[in-house]
């Protein structure tokens, strides 16, 4: 007899529904981190976290909506960025902001799973859509927001273009000498230019 959990069928009563969408959740993390998007099936999917594929459906939709809800629990960090905005004084913004980015992914446990949903929006239209539409609802516009200047939204995208490239140089592709230089030198290097996009006249 296989010691194997056989997959539950239909939906779960109300008090497991919370822990059946978190086991998904995660599941769908761990799959689309270890085989990319195209790779990733909502069978497969089901068949990690031992449900009937249904459930998936059930709770998430399609696989492109799965994926946008498992970015967003890898992307919650990022999301506190705009907070750092209103940490503080504005002509320290640059650098508080590049520290904290730059930190989200200096920090292992959250670098692996990022990298692993970056290469997917990379590689795939409808992944780079979907991670393209969070950063832009819950990131950019909540900063700029925060900002009382002309042409807001374009400020905080360069800024975080300035960001993201660095992050990408340094983290993804491993760009040297970027990719071993110390992190005081980079933030050094960036925050001015992040805080000129912000609040230069």
């Amino acid at each position: 007899m296989s010691g194997t959990t056989p997959r539950r069928r239909g939906r779960p009563p109300r008090t497991e529904a919370a822990g059946t969408r978190d086991r998904i959740l995660t599941a769908a993390r761990e799959e689309f981190s270890a085989r990319g998007y195209e790779k990733t099936s909502v069978r497969g999917i089901a068949k990690a976290a031992g449900v009937d594929p249904a459930l998936v459906h059930h709770y998430f939709g399609t696989k492109e909506q799965v994926f946008e809800a498992a970015v967003e629990v890898v992307f919650a960090p990022a999301l506190n960025a705009p907070n750092a905005l209103a940490d503080g004084p504005l002509d320290g913004v640059g650098e508080r902001l590049t520290r904290f980015v730059l930190g989200v992914w200096e920090n292992p446990a959250t670098r692996t799973p990022l990298l692993a949903i970056v290469r997917s929006a990379l590689s795939n239209d409808t992944a780079a859509a979907v991670f393209r539409r969070l950063v832009a609802a819950q990131v950019m516009r909540r900063i700029a927001a925060q900002l009382d200047l002309p042409d807001a939204e374009l400020r905080a995208e360069l800024a975080a273009a300035q960001l993201v490239g660095t992050a990408m140089m340094r983290y993804v592709i491993r760009l040297e000498p970027l990719a071993s230089a110390d992190l005081e030198r980079i933030v050094a290097r960036v925050a001015p230019v992040v805080q000129a996009h912000l609040t230069r006249p």
